[in-house]
């Protein structure tokens, strides 16, 4: 669950900064952002592989409907950040540290809000079904294999 958590707090992180810098006007904050999301993906993409190998070992095979939420949701997670989030995040920092803020640079960091909105939406789910499991499972005293 903390690999989880720590998936979408960077992700809700890059989210903010960008609003936050796309907001100020200021072109070097932009690419200094764009090019802080990159590094982060060193955090973020290792956490995200161990979401997912986790929660499909913890899953088994588990046929109860939270656990198929989380399963359904997964992929989706993991392809919009591999053909979505990453192509976006290496587009939008090579634009900005050459300072070409145009109409294509607007149109793919919508793009990229959109798809970040999304998987933070997703994981979120993922994260209130992941807690309603564990208090369920401690419930009824039954320990994950």
């Amino acid at each position: 669950m903390s690999a989880g958590i720590v998936g979408f707090i960077t992700i809700l992180a890059f989210w903010i900064s960008t609003v936050l810098s796309e907001l100020s006007g200021n072109q070097v904050l932009v690419a200094a952002v764009k090019n802080g999301i990159l590094w982060g993906m060193l955090i973020l993409i290792p956490s995200m592989v161990t979401v997912g190998g986790t929660g499909f070992r913890l899953a088994g095979k588990a046929k109860s409907a939270l656990v198929r939420s989380k399963k359904f949701r997964m992929p989706i997670i993991a392809l919009n950040g591999i053909l979505v989030l990453v192509p976006c995040a290496f587009f939008l920092a090579n634009r900005a540290s050459t300072g070409q803020l145009d109409t294509t640079f607007y149109i793919v960091q919508a793009i990229e809000l959109i798809a970040g909105g999304t998987n933070l939406t997703l994981m979120g789910l993922n994260l209130r079904d992941g807690l309603t499991l564990s208090r369920w499972i401690k419930r009824a005293g039954l320990r994950p294999a």
